[in-house]
């Protein structure tokens, strides 16, 4: 069951994370688009001008006529004034025709522009329904899951097999961390200039805005001593990092489902767990406030919400005085 569970919230995660790639390509797509149609509305302007300028030529040419020109050049009396009228007539004839190819290979661009606007909007339109396809899938996946978790539920009934069951997953979360850091104790800081998260004492991020379900200590809903903050929150909302730091580990883990530990350095790490996309994979270096997984209920979370913890060489803190007042 477990095994099928980790499955069920891989395959979350999976959707979750290419729906980000559509939001982020649809996001794109929309800006491409009113970039061609501002640009198409100036090619517009620019051929309405051009259009009347070369009207206006027109209108003078044929006013003038061709009598009128023979007229103008039999009533030169000097030579001179007869080579000033050919050439202003000349520079007229090559004036309009300057103006008629700029007609036309603006006419020929707004055509262009026009193709490629079709071929955004269709891109647009296709994404659309791509994104409608996954939000269904997720959906979908998201109730097997539920389906998952109430079986889980009935089976760990039994008050001593959930016991052994958490005392289980608790013992592995310790080991993890006593190996995080060993691992983790010789690594240097990637920014010179980060303040240390010791010096930050009520001023860091909240990793969540949301409901505080369970505090320091409290019950927690699978019958565990919480050792950090259930908040509630919206399924696929962004969990943020409360400080710089460097990803020590993101991946999935029994009791608690996809999570990301950050060590933020000097034996100080940070927990979000129960979610439903990791966005930042191990090794990666974080700033305070970066997106870095999506709320969810992995690990057999009932309800959409975010496990934080925060500990100081290995033991569990209570972020309450740790991070700012709301």
């Amino acid at each position: 069951m477990v095994a099928a569970l980790r499955a069920a919230d891989d395959e979350v995660a999976a959707l979750n994370r290419a729906l980000r790639k559509s939001e982020a390509a649809l996001a794109t797509q929309e800006s491409e688009l009113a970039r061609l149609e501002t640009q198409r509305a100036a090619l517009n302007q620019s051929l309405g001008v051009q259009r009347s300028a070369l009207s206006a030529l027109l209108r003078s040419s044929y006013a003038l006529g061709r009598h009128q020109q023979l007229k103008l050049l039999l009533a030169q009396d000097h030579v001179a004034d007869l080579s000033r009228v050919l050439a202003y007539h000349r520079y007229v004839q090559v004036d309009r025709l300057d103006r008629i190819h700029g007609l036309i290979s603006e006419l020929d661009a707004l055509r262009e522009l026009g193709r490629r606007v079709d071929a955004t909007r269709d891109l647009l339109n296709a994404t659309r329904l791509d994104q409608q396809r996954q939000l269904a899938q997720l959906e979908t996946q998201r109730e097997q899951r539920r389906t998952l978790v109430a079986g889980l539920d009935r089976r760990y009934r039994d008050t001593s097999d959930t016991i052994q069951k958490l005392g289980s997953d608790e013992k592995a979360m310790l080991a993890l961390l006593a190996r995080l850091r060993d691992v983790l104790a010789d690594v240097p800081r990637q920014l010179d200039d980060a303040k240390p998260l010791s010096s930050r004492r009520g001023n860091l991020s909240w990793p969540l805005s949301g409901t505080l379900l369970s505090g320091f200590g409290g019950r927690l809903p699978d019958g565990r001593t919480g050792s950090g903050w259930l908040i509630a929150g919206t399924a696929g909302a962004d969990v943020r990092a409360i400080a710089h730091g460097r990803v020590a580990f993101a991946d999935w883990m029994s009791g608690y489902g996809l999570i990301l530990i950050i060590d933020h350095g000097d034996g100080w790490m940070s927990l979000y767990a129960n979610n439903d996309a990791l966005l930042k994979d191990g090794g990666d270096w974080v700033r305070a406030g970066d997106p870095i997984a999506t709320v969810g209920s992995s690990g057999g979370q009932g309800r959409p919400a975010l496990y934080f913890e925060l500990r100081s060489n290995g033991k569990p803190v209570d972020p309450r005085s740790w991070l700012r007042r709301r």
